[in-house]
């Protein structure tokens, strides 16, 4: 029985000439997709049975995903969303002890509204120093800056209703250069396509632990709003040790008294740099987490402390913050699975650019392996 715990599974994005660089790799077998166990990444659309010492398993997956991202706790609340397509398949080679170590990658288009998908804790730095806002630079603050000291002049031959109606038309001019400053403010529109990867290596020694190194490339194709055309890059590690066997399906009778063997202990390190190589920081998770199943439904809850910290760009202290993660996977047929995946953290400190409250970002798709 493999380890339970679901890592979570993000993000790669191109110019022309690598859009068709990637997929001419693709048709060469040359990229890798989503895993084929339950205790991978979302859609595990695969089988659960162990391999042979040195028994070799190779299998091309297909995953379809739509998925959003919300900052409640930023000054107006941005949003990114995106359909994804990837593309790829997993490598996998027996261990004794019913061990194995395994490479999966996957590759392919992101289809993005309002914002790209960005590292966790990422804020808007503003040069102005504005901390009523978010961290952007606005179009119009110095048309409205110089507009309050003509008003000085202006009020020496003008009455008030006129010095009002002149102010205002400064006013309205500097919200409408603002508003289209902050690509989010006028909602989320279409704004891409980008291209994003995944490229995973995980060793298992034995069925309790589990350590695996990640890279989730992303290329922005263009700029637009507060995205700038490059790669950007977030690499990860992680640690699982599940406290028990992990086979626990209340559906089949188990009770409270097998909550152990689906109890596990997670750690994750991650650090993110921006497109422009900006570095944004890092974050370790140190979660506990509780698998188990209900009939066919896979459920995964697990969460704990985020300590985070910023690169020195935000000019913000190291924080803790809090979150969890609730995971559901549903198998509809052999080699399709369909997985939900919903994430909150919150925030208790503030900061320039940043606010206290919710972070959330849920997504959901399809997964199909060959």
């Amino acid at each position: 029985m493999s380890i339970f715990a679901v890592p979570k599974a993000h993000h790669l994005l191109p110019s022309r000439s690598l859009l068709k660089l990637s997929f001419g790799a693709l048709s060469l077998g040359l990229n890798f997709a989503w895993c084929c166990q339950p205790a991978w990444a979302h859609g595990a659309a695969g089988s659960d049975e162990p391999l042979r010492p040195g028994e070799f398993r190779a299998r091309p997956v297909v995953t379809l995903q739509g998925h959003g991202g919300f900052d409640n706790n930023l000054s107006g609340r941005p949003q990114h969303y995106a359909i994804d397509g990837q593309f790829g398949a997993v490598m996998e080679w027996g261990l004794p002890h019913e061990g194995r170590f395994a490479i999966e990658a996957q590759i392919g288009p992101a289809f993005v509204w309002g914002e790209a998908e960005h590292f966790y804790g990422r804020i808007h730095v503003e040069e102005g120093g504005h901390d009523d806002h978010h961290g952007e630079e606005h179009p119009g603050h110095e048309e409205g800056y110089a507009a309050m000291d003509q008003v000085e002049d202006y009020s020496d031959s003008h009455d008030e209703h006129d010095i009002q109606d002149h102010l205002g038309n400064h006013e309205e001019h500097h919200d409408e250069a603002q508003s289209e400053g902050h690509g989010h403010h006028s909602g989320s529109p279409y704004r891409r396509a980008d291209l994003k990867g995944y490229l995973k290596t995980l060793y298992q020694p034995h069925d309790r632990l589990e350590m695996s190194f990640t890279w989730w490339p992303y290329y922005v194709t263009e700029d637009q709003g507060e995205d700038r055309q490059g790669l950007k890059h977030e690499i990860g590690a992680q640690v699982t040790w599940a406290l028990g066997d992990g086979d626990v399906n209340f559906a089949l009778g188990d009770g409270l008294e097998s909550i152990i063997d689906g109890l596990f202990l997670s750690v994750e390190n991650r650090t993110g740099w921006e497109s422009e190589g900006t570095y944004l920081g890092n974050y370790t998770d140190g979660w506990l987490g509780f698998g188990f199943n209900i009939d066919q439904l896979r459920v995964t809850l697990s969460g704990g402390p985020r300590f985070y910290s910023p690169g020195s760009y935000a000019g913000l202290s190291q924080r803790t913050d809090w979150g969890g993660e609730l995971e559901l996977e549903y198998p509809i047929r052999t080699g399709v699975v369909l997985f939900a995946h919903w994430e909150p953290m919150y925030s208790a400190q503030g900061g320039s650019g940043w606010g206290m409250g919710w972070q959330h970002h849920i997504d959901t798709g399809i997964s199909f392996s060959f």
